[in-house]
């Protein structure tokens, strides 16, 4: 029986070996991302939540396949990604983009640890704003890389993309956000 410091790898070997009702604690921890990825990725679409849970029955279903010795947060994004990406074909639903804080906001960050935090959120909160007018190519690697946090690589993974395409997006969706931005806000310098 899993434990609560079990790494997901572990539990996702143990569910691989019979264990199936370990497969709630992998649940357990990644719904709220998982719900959190698809409502910014998949704007306007009430149906966020069964689509993750779609996620997690795919994942489930394919765990059999997943390698235990890679790590199991780049695979679940990618089965969601898969999934969103299905979704928005189905609903010919376009935009994604991605956003880069020195673009919207040139003037240096401050080291000062409650200005960094109150910039962060001043960027989410711009992101909130235009993320939805963007291309869904560009949108995702935003949403991964501002509000799930992940690094290049990581979207790499989960988006089967080269580390340097990434860049690519990310570099384009920022140029793309802040033209958004400056259409919604045309006093903004």
């Amino acid at each position: 029986m899993p434990n609560l410091t079990d790494t997901d790898e572990e539990i996702a070997a143990r569910v691989q070996g019979g264990d199936t009702e370990s497969f709630s604690l992998l649940m357990e921890r990644y719904e709220e991302k998982m719900l959190r990825y698809a409502r910014r990725f998949l704007f306007g679409f009430e149906d966020a939540e069964d689509l993750v849970q779609e996620v997690f029955i795919k994942a489930y279903i394919n765990i059999q396949g997943f390698n235990t010795r890679r790590r199991f947060s780049p695979w679940l994004y990618r089965i969601a990604h898969n999934e969103f990406l299905n979704a928005i074909k189905k609903r010919r639903h376009a935009p994604l983009l991605f956003f880069d804080p020195d673009t919207i906001f040139p003037h240096p960050v401050s080291s000062d640890r409650a200005d960094r935090d109150f910039n962060e959120k001043e960027l989410r909160a711009v992101l909130e704003e235009c993320l939805h007018d963007l291309d869904p190519k560009y949108r995702e690697p935003l949403v991964l890389y501002f509000f799930e946090e992940l690094n290049y690589q990581q979207i790499s993974d989960i988006m089967e993309l080269p580390v340097s395409t990434v860049g690519v997006r990310l570099k384009r969706g920022k140029e793309m956000l802040r033209k958004v931005y400056k259409k919604l806000h045309p006093f903004y310098e």
